[in-house]
């Protein structure tokens, strides 16, 4: 909330500047929208065939890894083999509207909160998995797009070591453009933050050799889900 006041206040300043009032109108809102409905788009790559099979493709380019399961309850069954065959924690935090499915069926601890880290370092008490939704998946990058929230906080994709994403199929739109477009279209403004993932955290500074996990996850993880009703 604090965070969410001083940025109110940093905009009512800006807008005082160009003498504005503090809040957006409805006017300027739809002087936004009319620009965005007239203002030509530029070229879009078509995306061949299936979406979600594009989406795929180009994100385990990016590095990260895919499954594919046919309902939401089937999830907690391929995150399990997915940390099993990683040797990783089977404990992690969720995103509120994953926390009712069946985890502990498949033997997942999870808890719906932010994630923390361990002052110390100590890896056996830091969150070391975050599961979370996503907006939307964009096909033409392999990215995802996160937008904050309440219950859609950015940093289980981000703090902890490895990511794992619950995308639907119905979910998963051409490129950015559209992303916006669905943006605006059910959520009417941007949230706090828009925060867009393509694959494991990574940097060149050092010498030009690629480095995972250098700001963020060394893993991201992506479980395509057919059906969106468990």
């Amino acid at each position: 909330m604090e965070t969410n006041d001083a940025r109110d206040r940093i905009f009512a300043r800006i807008r005082a500047a160009q003498g504005r009032g503090a809040k957006v109108t409805d006017g300027e809102r739809q002087a936004v929208a009319d620009y965005l409905e007239r203002h030509p788009q530029g070229p879009q790559p078509a995306i061949d065939g299936d979406l979600a099979e594009a989406f795929s493709l180009q994100a385990q380019k990016m590095a990260s890894t895919v499954d594919r399961v046919a309902t939401l309850a089937d999830v907690p069954g391929a995150v399990s083999r997915y940390l099993d065959g990683l040797k990783l924690v089977r404990r992690a935090v969720v995103w509120a509207a994953l926390e009712n499915l069946p985890w502990a069926e498949s033997g997942l601890t999870v808890e719906c909160r932010p994630p923390l880290r361990d002052p110390q370092g100590d890896r056996d008490h830091g969150d070391l998995v975050g599961i979370t939704g996503c907006f939307v998946a964009i096909a033409e990058t392999g990215s995802l797009m996160l937008l904050s929230g309440p219950d859609t906080f950015a940093s289980a994709a981000l703090l902890p070591e490895t990511h794992i994403a619950v995308v639907p199929v119905s979910r998963i739109v051409p490129n950015l453009e559209a992303a916006f477009a669905r943006m605006r279209a059910e959520h009417g403004q941007l949230p706090r933050a828009t925060n867009i993932i393509s694959g494991p955290s990574r940097t060149g500074d050092i010498e030009q050799t690629i480095v995972l996990g250098a700001h963020g996850p060394y893993r991201v993880h992506v479980v395509l889900v057919e059906q969106d009703a468990v």
